[in-house]
């Protein structure tokens, strides 16, 4: 292989690995809003079925879980639709703050970081003609997405709180910054709660059951 195509692999890499540790890259919209709610055996079993199979199992998915549950995932992905749609148009659900509002729900806080430090020069007529300027700010904030560079999620969990910090990037972009051990350890804890507890298989056994059949089902023949 030439050194110029791994290098070219390489960067690709990168690119992916700065897109946020949940970036689901994905044509199949169904499996992309989905996936952070899924079970590791749904996901696995999903990617191993044939077009047709994979509707059947998309009309079994929500069969065995609660009906509340699925009309809150609906009500999150609404939200996610109407408000992430700047980063990703096509699949506004695919995105960093999406994946973790789908799964997580609303935060109890949301603390904007802003970008308060926009200079401006100001000067009277008089000032102006004689060359002498003040710097000052002008308030951006709500004006355009580059005026907030970061936004922190809360979620209380048990007796502590868990915190997601994404950060801007530009043009219209909002990555989940890494987390120390510690932070990812307590994340990953409370996504584990509600993808077991919120979103829970009401009978795995039986349910795991009926994806095996769902894998040796053959597509019909094209004629």
């Amino acid at each position: 292989m030439r050194a110029s195509k791994i290098a070219a692999l390489v960067l690709a890499g990168l690119m992916l690995a700065a897109c946020g540790i949940n970036f689901i890259p994905s044509k199949d919209d169904w499996y992309a809003m989905h996936y952070y709610v899924m079970q590791d055996y749904e996901w696995q079993t999903y990617k191993q079925l044939g077009p047709t199979a994979r509707l059947e199992f998309q009309k079994l998915f929500w069969t065995v879980r609660s009906p509340y549950a699925e009309d809150e995932f609906n009500k999150r992905l609404e939200y996610c639709r109407k408000t992430f749609k700047r980063e990703n148009a096509r699949q506004p659900f695919n995105v960093d703050r999406a994946h973790v509002y789908l799964l997580n729900g609303p935060p109890s806080q949301v603390i904007f970081q802003q970008n308060d430090a926009w200079g401006v020069q100001t000067a009277n007529p008089s000032a102006a003609s004689a060359g002498q300027f003040s710097t000052g700010t002008n308030d951006r904030t709500n004006e355009d997405v580059s005026a907030n560079t970061a936004e922190t999620w809360t979620y209380p969990a048990g007796n502590r709180l868990v915190n997601y910090v994404f950060q801007y990037r530009s043009p219209n972009g909002w990555l989940l910054r890494q987390s120390s051990t510690d932070e990812g350890r307590y994340r990953g804890a409370l996504e584990l709660y509600n993808k077991n507890g919120f979103f829970a298989v009401s009978d795995p056994a039986a349910y795991q059951q009926k994806l095996e059949a769902l894998k040796a089902m053959k597509e019909p023949t094209r004629k």
